[in-house]
């Protein structure tokens, strides 16, 4: 029961922080000029219809679906999906939570509002929010521990 409370706790606090800042883009930035941070980094108010790097532009509701049973999976699978251990358990609530961040702007703007822009002069990288951000260290976190642990696991074999 103690491990559910604080899983459920960490996907809040990152829901909480990713909606919060998607509020904040919202009323402060949409229909404004982009914020420049730093000489490579500005917030800006996007309204991105589709999902990564605008693919499948106006699929809501597919998106939406994908979405529900992609994280209904990930629940279900999860003892085999992610690995034991503290990176782990890290990899898998950011992923709870980039997924419900994102959904919840499907369901609730019909878009995901995105505000975090990186560039270099004029080009610019896909502009994305804190749900994308968690989704991607979840991925860099689940591929890293495949492949080191892929690599202790060959050199284990390697010796018997």
């Amino acid at each position: 029961m103690r491990r559910l409370v604080f899983s459920f706790a960490a996907v809040t606090h990152l829901l909480l922080l990713d909606q919060i800042v998607k509020v904040y883009a919202v009323q402060r930035l949409k229909g404004a000029p982009p914020v420049e941070v730093l000489p490579f980094f500005n917030l800006a108010y996007v309204e991105n219809r589709g999902c990564a790097w605008g693919m499948f532009q106006g699929q809501v509701w597919p998106l939406a679906v994908f979405a529900m049973i992609a994280f209904a999976f990930l629940v279900w699978k999860r003892k085999s999906v992610f690995p034991s251990g503290a990176w782990g358990w890290i990899a898998e609530h950011l992923l709870y939570a980039g997924i419900l961040g994102n959904l919840i702007d499907r369901l609730y703007y019909r878009f995901v509002v995105d505000m975090f822009d990186f560039h270099w002069g004029v080009h610019h990288f896909p502009c994305f929010n804190v749900a994308d951000a968690c989704i991607t260290v979840s991925a860099g976190i689940l591929i890293a521990f495949s492949i080191f642990s892929k690599g202790a696991q060959s050199k284990s074999e390697s010796v018997t």
